[in-house]
């Protein structure tokens, strides 16, 4: 595990996913709106994602949490982390199944769902780390962040 913080997007793997949006984006920035899910179905086509939740691996966790922050940023922001340049008139949007999608992983990353082996190897590394207390409020703070936003669109749908 290569990382110089606690966050996602402070490692290699996060900088893999970071690699791949930009990518992504720069191919898809002719309708000027991305659509968070497509990114989602992207990267599972890619092997970012396992095909179910039972899929457990590093990989596939690092990848939900760096997504997760990515968007936050851009969220924060309006800029796509990691871009020298970005066009102010592309937006990324999202809808309740994506952000829903990022949530479970979130979720079963702090419950700790164990894998085949018995114990998550993305809480195991980071448990025996002396950033743990960082790395976990960092976890919190994306769960909060994706429960929000589920919660801001079901109310922005009330008023449709």
């Amino acid at each position: 595990m290569g990382t110089w913080g606690y966050k996602a997007l402070e490692s290699d793997e996060g900088l893999d996913v970071v690699g791949f949006l930009q990518d992504f984006i720069n191919q898809h920035n002719e309708s000027k709106q991305l659509l968070l899910r497509n990114s989602i179905q992207a990267m599972k086509n890619q092997g970012f994602f396992g095909e179910t939740f039972e899929d457990i691996d590093f990989f596939y966790d690092m990848s939900a949490m760096a997504l997760a922050e990515f968007y936050i940023h851009y969220l924060n922001t309006g800029q796509f982390y990691g871009k020298d340049s970005n066009d102010p008139n592309i937006h990324m949007t999202a809808d309740k199944s994506s952000l829903t999608f990022i949530l479970r992983y979130l979720k079963d990353i702090k419950d700790d769902v164990p894998d085949q082996h018995g114990s998550r190897e993305l809480v195991e590394l980071w448990s025996e780390s002396q950033s743990w207390p960082e790395w976990q409020a960092n976890l919190a703070n994306l769960i909060e962040r994706m429960e929000q936003e589920i919660s801001h669109l079901a109310s922005m749908e009330k008023w449709k």
